[in-house]
């Protein structure tokens, strides 16, 4: 069978919206900026006052990790996983936190930070906005 036959197959249910696609493709940019971006933070330790070393570390290793588990979520957004969209919002509403909190407290993140911060915001507004929702709410129902 050729590639139209299994694509003329799938039904519309499913099919994933085009605005979710390019979410879980943000979502994996995200997830990695946010890594890179932690590990620079970590790295800026050495930069701060001895009173800031451990906040700025701590920090630093909260946005690894948290990049980290958003990487872990993002293949379940693809697969249309409810699970998967509560905690990628969990995941970025705490990456969003941290964000601002490395706006607030470090000098020379701010730009970079900033971007994460809109991507971030945007990336939870187009899981629960209604293609998104729609789509997911079509993946538990055919499960």
């Amino acid at each position: 069978m050729t590639a139209d036959t299994h694509e003329s197959r799938r039904s519309p249910a499913a099919r994933r919206p085009v605005v979710v696609t390019v979410a879980v493709v943000v979502v994996y940019l995200s997830a990695f900026a946010n890594v890179l971006l932690g590990i620079l933070v970590l790295l800026s330790r050495y930069q701060v006052a001895r009173a800031e070393v451990l906040a700025v570390s701590l920090l630093g290793a909260a946005i690894i990790l948290f990049g980290l588990l958003l990487v872990a979520v993002a293949s379940g957004l693809a697969r249309g996983s409810r699970l998967s969209r509560v905690l990628a919002t969990i995941y970025l509403a705490v990456l969003i936190t941290l964000n601002a909190v490395t706006i607030a407290a470090t000098d020379g993140w701010d730009w970079s930070t900033a971007i994460q911060l809109a991507v971030q915001v945007l990336v939870v507004v187009v899981l629960w906005a209604p293609p998104g929702s729609r789509h997911f709410a079509r993946a538990a129902a055919a499960e």
